[in-house]
């Protein structure tokens, strides 16, 4: 297979915008619902990065550190997904698209 025939994902530059999902051709919702899939997953892969981590004392954030650290590892989650992510959102919007043209 020629890997230049694939398409690049478009990385996200710091200080400008993310690319319009309509401008691609791509149904806004629907391309944002497959990123949010996309964040969660990746979220769900690096929780048991930072299950072995203790509290640091000198610089640590106490007993808040572990109450937030979830919505920590879901926002690096995110902010992956922002900057090209794994390419797993490509192919669930795809999924999606298809789900919607099968007849019920």
């Amino acid at each position: 297979m020629d890997l230049a025939a694939l398409p690049a994902p478009l990385p996200a530059i710091p200080g400008k915008p993310a690319p319009n999902p309509a401008a691609q051709g791509r149904d806004a919702r629907a391309w944002e619902t497959a990123r949010d899939f996309e964040a969660q997953f990746v979220s769900v892969l690096l929780q048991p990065m930072f299950e072995g981590t203790g509290e640091d004392s000198a610089f640590g954030g106490g007993p808040g550190e572990g109450m937030f650290r979830s919505l920590l590892v879901e926002q690096y989650g995110r902010e992956m997904v922002k900057s090209g992510g794994i390419g797993l959102a490509d192919s669930v919007y795809r999924e999606m698209l298809k789900m919607q043209e099968q007849p019920r």
